[in-house]
């Protein structure tokens, strides 16, 4: 078996042989045979110990050989003239194709002179700046330059003769010789990747490996394979610093949350920068305050807001998740938010002897898991300090560098910017927050009419606070009107709409105003503002809204919905149902008037209004949503509280998506008991009489203290409806909380307050009523008028 390197290379050979387990030889090269001058029948059979110069030489071989698969050594070998040759040789173990085992004989590289003009061709192959090599047709390594020499931590002459996957054991060399082989087969180039750690080194390097035909210039024949190797690490590290910067910006900030932002850095550096990380945030963070003012000095609190590490559990961290930790003043961190840069630190004992007087706990924990580089960056965006990160190694044997500083404070600077998205958020989301529980009832009037409860869930989403909201309005005549309502958007914007809409509502509840005629006028505000704030309106709906009045006298319930889900009533019985109410257009579009409808609601009823965030939501449709609503207020409930709870447990996940609002009213009813009804025919002779029997009803009512006030009260207002009313005209007292003295009469024309003149003979009336009640006013009727007027009974 031979291999001969031909030109420009000519003047390397390679001497081999062959021999069985009994040391006979069973074949011989070319090459040996310009070696020792031997021609291969002169010297097949024979034992190769007789070409051995020596027997003490013989016998250190055959010790060398013995139980092993391979030796390499120099030996004194006979030529056949006589002379004494000088090789370096390697033995292998090789397995015949019978199954029998033999060794593979490989002399020294015998050189003989060259010609000046192959100077310079052995000058480029020897000093070219890669590693370089020749492998023969049987793979096995001819020459190899000094950079060859190097990355084997062998010479030349001791590999040569070897393969690449004994020269460095490892799969990446198989690989290659498998490229090596297709090279041999089609006769064209290979470009191979590999990543390997050579002899020497303690970091795995990248490799572009080029494989080479080697083809004789007359024939045209493959006689060898040229390998060249060039170590692409750096380019390497370079692309994928870029690709894990890419995937930081893909996955970092994928949510408006602090804490879940903090810990898609933590996912996005282990393992791939870093064993450990730690992201620690200023405390100022927890309630969205303002950051502070100044450099950063002396020792500091920050919160943990995420950690990972390559060890299961995370056995380096000092705090756990959401716990605070003070950093003394002369700490990494401290020095790093101090300075506002990166400091990069190799720990040494000198270093370990200064951190185990400031922080020994932590201290502990790097000399535990042999922690050996440490990364401290600070998080910092427009101008805003929000905290440090940690990066360590220690079971990564390479140190961080200056590219790892690099690549570390690219990542901390892309996740502050997100952080501090989410602190603006946060501190947004606050104010609304805060704007919207104070512009939501913060008590509930305790009513003659109803009984009320209410609950209010913000989302819990990234989308922020909604626009949900309800209210509680007490009208005159003891009865009640509640409202809830929807405005678009979220955020602050939609907070301050919510306070629009409830100024309008209660002012236009104080003019009682009937239900859909308070819708119109308010369907009017919401169009006039939706104007000013955007000139060219988008044509979308700024709210929806359900206004219902209550009279516990009659017990009529009148109702009027603007793009609002229907409300629900549970009789006494338990029964749910949805109440067929007329449904509007929402607020905002101003195109149809608002359409009214009455029913009659049983003592103990309740009426049960709502957002859309209650029964709708991505996993589940309105129609289902109102089907369990019904269900869940079916459900026999101690109180009203009670039944409010558990339509929330019912209805609502965790983290609700949308806010949802409720607002439950159980109605109840004013007996004959506590009301007195007189119709009134148009005579003025008549007041007389009703002013005594209105004393008489008050003596029974125990109200004796209220007979000189109410007489006055009647007798003007009942006075005033017959001077300047329509027929017919009726009065009604109520005793609720207040004496409310009501006179009706089928006139349209509402009087107005005045100060009379000194010589006016009319005008003091209603001045009179306005100076003896506690609250006066007028309401329109479907037909006519009512003037009431209060007295307080808290004294009484």
């Amino acid at each position: 078996m031979s291999s001969v390197v031909n030109e420009p290379l000519d003047m390397v050979y390679l001497a081999t042989a062959t021999m069985d387990s009994q040391g006979v030889v069973t074949g011989w090269s070319e090459g040996a045979q310009r070696l020792l001058g031997y021609l291969p029948e002169e010297i097949v059979g024979r034992a190769v110990t007789e070409l051995w110069a020596g027997g003490t030489a013989v016998e250190a071989v055959g010790r060398c050989l013995a139980g092993r698969s391979g030796w390499s050594g120099r030996v004194g070998l006979c030529h056949r003239d006589g002379h004494r040759v000088e090789a370096e040789a390697l033995a292998h173990r090789v397995v015949a194709d019978g199954g029998a085992t033999g060794w593979l004989l490989v002399s020294a590289v015998a050189r003989e002179p060259c010609p000046p003009e192959a100077d310079a061709a052995v000058g480029a192959f020897t000093q070219a700046p890669c590693v370089l090599a020749v492998f023969d047709t049987d793979l096995r390594l001819v020459r190899a330059n000094a950079d060859m020499e190097a990355a084997a931590a062998l010479t030349e002459d001791r590999m040569r003769g070897m393969r690449l996957v004994e020269l460095l054991p490892r799969p990446e060399s198989e690989k290659t010789e498998e490229g090596m082989r297709r090279v041999l087969e089609n006769g064209e180039r290979q470009v191979l990747e590999a990543y390997l750690r050579v002899p020497g080194e303690s970091r795995e390097h990248a490799w572009t490996i080029s494989l080479a035909p080697l083809k004789d210039h007359r024939t045209g024949s493959v006689y060898g394979v040229c390998f060249a190797a060039y170590d692409t690490t750096r380019r390497h590290q370079a692309q994928e610093r870029l690709l894990l910067l890419n995937e930081a910006g893909k996955r970092i900030g994928s949510t408006l949350d602090l804490a879940h932002v903090a810990h898609e850095l933590a996912d996005v550096a282990v393992p791939r920068v870093a064993d450990f990380v730690g992201v620690d945030l200023l405390t100022f963070l927890d309630q969205g305050e303002e950051p502070p003012s100044g450099p950063l000095s002396g020792p500091i609190t920050m919160r943990r807001a995420a950690h990972r590490s390559v060890l299961p559990g995370t056995p380096e961290a000092v705090v756990e998740v959401g716990e605070l930790d003070t950093h003394p003043e002369s700490s990494p961190s401290a020095e790093c938010l101090a300075e506002g840069r990166a400091i990069l630190y190799q720990v040494t004992d000198e270093l370990m002897v200064r951190w185990n007087a400031l922080d020994p706990v932590r201290a502990a924990r790097i000399r535990e898991y042999g922690i050996h580089s440490e990364l401290v960056v600070p998080m910092r965006t427009r101008g805003v300090t929000l905290g440090v990160v940690f990066f360590a190694r220690h079971r990564t044997p390479v140190p961080f560098d200056e590219d790892d500083l690099l690549l570390a404070e690219e990542i901390t600077a892309r996740t502050a910017v997100c952080v501090d998205n989410a602190r603006r958020y946060q501190r947004e989301r606050m104010t609304a927050r805060a704007l919207q529980r104070h512009l939501l009832p913060r008590r509930l009037p305790d009513l003659a009419a109803m009984e009320v409860t209410s609950r209010y869930v913000p989302s819990e989403t990234w989308a922020g606070v909604g626009g949900d909201w309800f209210d509680v309005i007490p009208l005159s005549g003891a009865r009640a009107a509640v409202v809830v309502g929807d405005t678009a958007g979220r955020g602050v914007e939609a907070s301050a709409a919510v306070g629009r809409l409830r100024s309008a509502i209660r002012t236009l509840a104080d003019i009682d105003l009937p239900p859909g005629e308070l819708l119109t006028h308010l369907d009017d505000l919401v169009t006039r503002l939706a104007a000013e704030d955007d000139p060219e309106p988008s044509g979308a709906t700024g709210a929806t809204c359900l206004y219902a009045v209550y009279d516990p006298v009659s017990r009529h319930c009148t109702l009027a919905s603007a793009g609002h889900p229907p409300p629900v009533v549970v009789t006494p019985a338990g029964s749910a149902d949805i109440l067929d109410v007329s449904n509007g257009p929402p607020l905002g579009l101003g195109t149809l008037p608002f359409e009214a409808v009455e029913t009659e609601l049983s003592e103990g009823s309740v009426l049960a209004l709502y957002t859309d965030g209650l029964v709708e939501s991505f996993y589940r449709a309105i129609d289902e949503g109102l089907e369990a609503l019904c269900e869940a207020l079916a459900q026999p409930a101690p109180s009203l509280d009670a039944l409010g709870d558990t339509v929330l447990h019912t209805l609502l996940p965790d983290r609700p998506e949308d806010d949802a609002a409720l607002l439950l009213a159980r109605a109840r009813a004013l007996g004959p008991d506590r009301v007195a009804t007189w119709e009134i025919p148009p005579e003025p002779a008549v007041v007389s009489r009703i002013r005594r029997e209105v004393t008489a009803r008050l003596m029974d009512w125990g109200l004796e203290k209220l007979v000189l006030t109410t007489e006055l009260v009647v007798s003007e207002l009942v006075t005033n409806a017959i001077r300047y009313g329509r027929p017919p005209i009726r009065l009604r007292l109520i005793r609720d909380r207040a004496l409310i003295c009501e006179v009706s009469d089928f006139s349209s024309t509402a009087p107005h307050l005045r100060r009379a003149r000194a010589l006016d003979e009319g005008g003091r009336g209603l001045f009179l009523v306005a100076q003896l009640a506690q609250r006066w006013g007028t309401r329109l009727e479907v037909q006519g008028k009512t003037i009431w007027a209060e007295q307080d009974l808290s004294e009484d």
